[in-house]
């Protein structure tokens, strides 16, 4: 199952990211033309005319990979960092072994890498939150809704977990 890749989760998410100081931002899709899609609109903003006019704009959308797995993007970060990523699930249900937001990031704080993985559409698939290493707390259940956009998810999750770093 997939989904699709949006100009808008691309920007938003980069952006997040590269405020709150996050190595790389992985986009992890299976399907050929969303990675062609993804790939299209990063080279505009990096390489191309785009990031000619907002040199902001490139220098978030640079952290940008896109790949078409979980298996070639964990093999990517233990290159860089010289052991596999930990895999945190993130999901809109509450989990009895879920983790907060204070104990992943005294988890970042040991300098271990971590994938922090964000489902777009319907989530997340069950097999990928029960084979991660940890799940996330959900960001909230109020009144019985709790469906964010995943741009509005991330952001608020990278605000969570940074603004609790020393």
């Amino acid at each position: 199952m997939a989904s699709a890749v949006t100009n808008l989760d691309l920007h938003d998410i980069a952006r997040a990211a590269r405020t709150y100081g996050v190595r790389s931002f992985h986009v992890i899709t299976p399907l050929d033309d969303q990675r062609e899609l993804a790939e299209k609109i990063v080279r505009h903003w990096t390489c191309g005319p785009g990031g000619e006019h907002n040199p902001q704009r490139r220098e978030a959308l640079e952290l940008i990979r896109v790949t078409p797995s979980l298996d070639e993007t964990r093999a990517i970060i233990a290159g860089e960092s010289g052991q596999p990523p930990a895999i945190v699930a993130t999901c809109a249900r509450r989990y009895p072994n879920a983790i907060k937001f204070v104990e992943l990031a005294e988890r970042l704080r040991a300098g271990n890498p971590h994938l922090v993985i964000f489902g777009t559409a319907w989530g997340l698939s069950q097999e990928l939150i029960e084979a991660s290493d940890a799940i996330l707390e959900p960001i909230g259940d109020h009144q019985g809704y709790n469906h964010l956009s995943v741009r509005s998810a991330a952001a608020i999750a990278l605000d969570r977990l940074m603004t609790s770093l020393p």
